[in-house]
């Protein structure tokens, strides 16, 4: 049984899927095994994952998703930590020997990211301020934007057992689903260097092909609303945030017209409104 599990989704993506198993199969850790779960692809990435050397263990499902491959992924591993990588990215050779290097013996509920390499057509992106990683309790700043990338963390498989996988009913901000359940009770962990590099170039991207995300980070917040257990002062910054993004939603629908679904985000805010008073 390998310590670390490694679980790379894949969809269509046999052009650069190569890059992030070699990152992978590079690492100075080597105490993993890596699955590459293949949502269904129609191009050559059977036969790519077929013909690399190293131990991978392939497994192919219909398409479902990202979400559902890398549940699928998290099933099928066996390791006692979980790392994520998505196949358009890749790792610093180093990336799992520092990560495991923080997690104690008796640290149940480890989790841990690092900053990241932005590159667009090969030059370096510069992020803003309102995108800068951070360790610790940061739940607030979590709600405001997605602030973890899946290629950069690595966690316990009982942190992940006991949060909850990845929702498979989000197209999109699936992440942002988990990070919000997984930072209301857990410390995150921290490298304050580079260990992964993102590759912001591709018209395939999520971001890119999804419209409107926030309306998916609106259906995240509400759920941890549901969450009984849920501290008082992250209620009420949950609530905060959740109207603002109504707000600026329901502008943008108005623009362009759709007044109807508009409403529906003037209810929800009215609704929290109404709560809060």
């Amino acid at each position: 049984m390998a310590f670390v599990s490694v679980i790379i989704p894949t969809f269509n993506r046999g052009d650069v899927l190569s890059r992030a198993i070699g990152s992978v199969l590079g690492q100075t850790f080597g105490d993993f095994e890596l699955i590459v779960v293949d949502d269904g692809s129609t191009d050559h990435t059977k036969d790519l994952v077929t013909s690399l050397t190293g131990t991978i263990r392939y497994i192919i499902q219909s398409h479902k998703g990202v979400s559902a491959a890398r549940n699928r992924g998290i099933l099928e591993s066996t390791g006692k930590l979980v790392a994520f990588l998505d196949s358009d990215d890749e790792w610093r050779e180093d990336k799992l020997e520092k990560q495991v290097k923080l997690c104690e013996s008796r640290d149940r509920h480890f989790i841990c990211h690092s900053d990241e390499l932005w590159l667009r057509h090969g030059k370096t992106v510069i992020q803003k301020e309102i995108h800068r990683k951070q360790g610790g309790y940061f739940f607030e700043r979590a709600l405001e934007r997605c602030l973890i990338s899946p290629s950069a963390v690595i966690m316990t498989r009982i942190l992940l057992n006991e949060t909850g996988y990845f929702d498979e009913s989000l197209p999109a901000a699936e992440d942002y689903d988990l990070w919000l359940r997984i930072t209301a009770y857990n410390s995150v962990k921290f490298i304050d260097e580079p260990l992964i590099i993102k590759h912001g170039d591709r018209e395939d991207q999520l971001s890119r092909i999804v419209p409107a995300i926030d309306r998916y980070r609106i259906e995240a917040i509400t759920k941890i609303l549901k969450d009984p257990n849920l501290p008082a002062h992250y209620r009420d910054a949950a609530v905060r945030e959740l109207i603002r993004k109504c707000e600026v939603m329901a502008k943008g629908l108005v623009k362009r017209g759709k007044q109807e679904e508009a409403e529906r985000y003037h209810a929800l805010t009215r609704k929290y409104q109404d709560n809060q008073n």
